[in-house]
């Protein structure tokens, strides 16, 4: 028997803690081979440092993919986030077509927005062109933001009630028929969380933990690796969102612990022990 294999899709960021330098870690403590096909190269990330380089990898995204299918390699999920352009999500798409077999997961992070706010590297355009790679997803994991961006609606702050959470949700199930997993889903002041909807069977759940003051790099990025990797595992959308929740709050415990600047990104390698512990359970 073959180990699991997950293709991610991610931007590289040689300092600073989000994207294929979150994914490879935590989806190889799962047990599961993660193959990195960066889209881009940062030397760090974008959320507080200066004079970043960057360099566009655009041109070697169906190089790899196609390289990949000619060696035979099966992937048990296509896990993709930020992407840097309107080409580069048609290229994802034109990946999915290639690379995707019967029983893959494809898992996308329509990385492009926070706190209301459309990323300024990004044209109004954007979402709607993200929406097409949404649509053929069977697991999407956008923020609050990102979800009121996709479905062209006024961006509202936390906390929210159950019922906005649970309308969106279905909204976008309209836009992806598989688990739509919903990040910032803040019910009251004191609580962080998430919600997650099975479009299969109608069912949804919200886990949620106690709010820590602060903001952290990267949880979008940490949160979703372990989402993919317990449904690549077969845990089911309750046990991953369980365990996706548990894990970003337990990291970002560890960071208001552990480091003053807690702009550069989320101290989730100190807690990755507990991550095992998690999988087990």
């Amino acid at each position: 028997m073959r180990q699991k294999r997950i293709a991610a899709i991610h931007d590289i960021s040689g300092v600073g803690k989000c994207s294929l330098t979150v994914a490879l870690p935590i989806i190889s403590v799962a047990g599961i081979e993660c193959c990195a096909l960066p889209t881009a190269l940062l030397s760090t990330h974008t959320g507080g440092f200066k004079n970043i380089y960057i360099e566009d990898l655009t041109k070697g995204i169906m190089p790899i993919a196609k390289h990949w299918k000619s060696e035979g390699f099966e992937f048990d999920a296509i896990y993709s986030g930020y992407l840097g352009s309107m080409e580069q999500v048609d290229l994802i798409k034109q990946c999915v077509n290639v690379l995707k077999g019967d029983n893959t997961l494809l898992v996308v992070d329509p990385v492009m927005g926070d706190n209301g706010k459309l990323y300024q590297t990004f044209s109004p355009e954007f979402p709607f062109k993200m929406r097409e790679l949404c649509a053929l997803a069977d697991v999407i994991t956008p923020n609050v933001t990102e979800a009121c961006l996709m479905l062209n609606e006024e961006y509202k702050a936390p906390p929210y009630n159950k019922a906005y959470i649970e309308g969106l949700l279905k909204k976008l199930s309209k836009i992806c028929k598989g688990t739509i997993v919903l990040t910032g889903a803040c019910l009251n002041e004191k609580e962080q969380g998430a919600a997650a909807y099975s479009s299969e069977d109608g069912k949804i759940s919200f886990v949620s933990c106690p709010k820590i003051s602060g903001i952290y790099h990267g949880t979008g990025d940490v949160f979703a690796s372990v989402f993919v990797s317990l449904m690549v595992l077969g845990r089911g959308m309750e046990k991953a969102l369980k365990a996706a929740v548990e894990f970003t709050c337990l990291a970002i415990e560890n960071t208001q612990k552990n480091m003053p600047e807690l702009w550069y990104g989320v101290n989730f390698e100190g807690v990755l022990p507990k991550l095992i512990k998690l999988l087990e359970e």
